[in-house]
C-alpha cells in the first residue's frame, strides 16, 4: 500500500526505506481498512479527513431506489481516493431528511441529533491529530445541521467544511435544465444517476410530478402541510438523459476537488 506509505512519511517524516512496495494506485486512504497503528501514523495534526454523508434509506420515487444518495457519496468517495492525498471515513447513512418522511423507508434524524452526529465524529478524530475535516455531503436539508455542527466544531478549534450541492451545481444547472422546476429525484439527480450507476435507473417509471413549492416538505396526498408529489419526485424525471449526468457529475467532482484545496490552506479557527 504505496499510498498509505506516503501518508505514513508525510505525517511522520520518517525517512527509512520501506522495501519493496505495491505500486500506488491512489493517493487517499480508507480509514476502515487500516489497522489502529496504521491510522495512528496518518492522522496528523496536516491530515484532512473527509466523511462522506449519504442517506441509506430515502424516497427518490418510483424510478430511484432508497439507497440513492449513499450511492452519490460512494460513487464521489471513489473519486476523491483517486485524485486527493486525504483519509477517508466510513460513510454515514443517517442525518437530518425531514422532507420526506410520508413515504415509507424513509430515515430521518432531528436536526439537533444530525449536528452531534457530525461533531461526535469529527471530535472523535481530532483527538488524534487531524483539525481538517470535509463532509461530502450529498443533502440539502443536511446543509443547516452542518453549519451548526461547523460552528460548533469551530469554536473548539476544527475547521469543518462541507459540499452545498444547491451552490456548486446552480450555474451548470440553470445551462441544463429542461423541466419547470424541483430539486428532488428530477431530471438532473435522475441524470445523475444514469450516468453514475444506470442499472440503479428504472425510466420506465421515470415520472414528471412538479407543483410549486409549498410549506415544508412533501405530502403524498393533496391537502397537507407541504407540496403534493403522489410519487415522491419533485420535477421532470423523464427528462433525464446520461450526458446531463456526465456533465453535473464531472461538474460536483471539481467543485469538491476545489473545496479541498482550498480547505488546506484555510487557517483553523482561533479559539478564546
Amino acid at each position: 500500500m504505496r499510498a498509505l506509505f506516503g501518508l505514513l512519511l508525510l505525517a511522520t517524516g520518517c525517512p527509512r526505506d520501506p522495501g519493496p512496495q505495491p505500486a500506488i494506485d491512489r493517493p487517499g486512504v480508507l480509514l476502515g481498512e487500516l489497522t489502529w497503528l496504521e491510522a495512528e501514523r496518518v492522522l496528523g495534526p496536516d491530515t484532512i479527513v473527509v466523511i462522506p454523508l449519504g442517506a441509506a434509506s430515502k424516497e427518490h420515487g418510483p424510478h430511484l431506489r432508497l439507497d440513492n444518495d449513499w450511492q452519490l457519496a460512494e460513487y464521489f468517495k471513489r473519486r476523491v481516493l483517486d485524485t486527493s492525498a486525504v483519509v477517508v471515513a466510513p460513510t454515514i447513512g443517517y442525518h437530518h431528511y425531514p422532507a420526506f418522511v410520508e413515504y415509507p423507508g424513509s430515515i430521518n434524524l432531528r436536526a439537533d441529533v444530525a449536528r452531534d452526529l457530525v461533531v461526535d465524529v469529527c471530535a472523535s478524530l481530532a483527538a488524534y491529530g487531524p483539525r481538517r475535516f470535509y463532509v461530502l455531503n450529498t443533502g440539502v436539508s443536511t446543509v443547516p445541521p452542518l453549519r451548526d455542527a461547523a460552528a460548533e466544531l469551530a469554536s473548539r478549534g476544527i475547521l469543518m467544511e462541507f459540499t452545498d450541492l444547491l451552490r456548486t451545481l446552480e450555474p451548470v444547472e440553470r445551462t441544463l435544465a429542461q423541466q419547470r422546476g424541483g430539486t428532488h429525484a428530477d431530471e438532473l439527480e435522475t441524470s445523475m444517476m444514469l450516468y453514475i450507476a444506470p442499472d440503479r435507473v428504472d425510466m420506465s417509471k421515470a415520472v414528471d410530478d412538479w407543483r410549486p413549492k409549498q410549506g415544508k416538505g412533501f405530502n403524498r396526498e393533496p391537502g397537507g402541510a407541504g407540496t403534493w408529489s403522489a410519487s415522491g419526485v419533485w420535477g421532470d424525471a423523464t427528462l433525464a438523459t446520461v450526458e446531463k449526468g456526465r456533465v453535473l457529475v464531472e461538474a460536483l467532482a471539481a467543485g469538491i476537488e476545489a473545496d479541498l484545496a482550498r480547505l488546506r490552506s484555510t487557517p483553523l479557527p482561533i479559539t478564546p
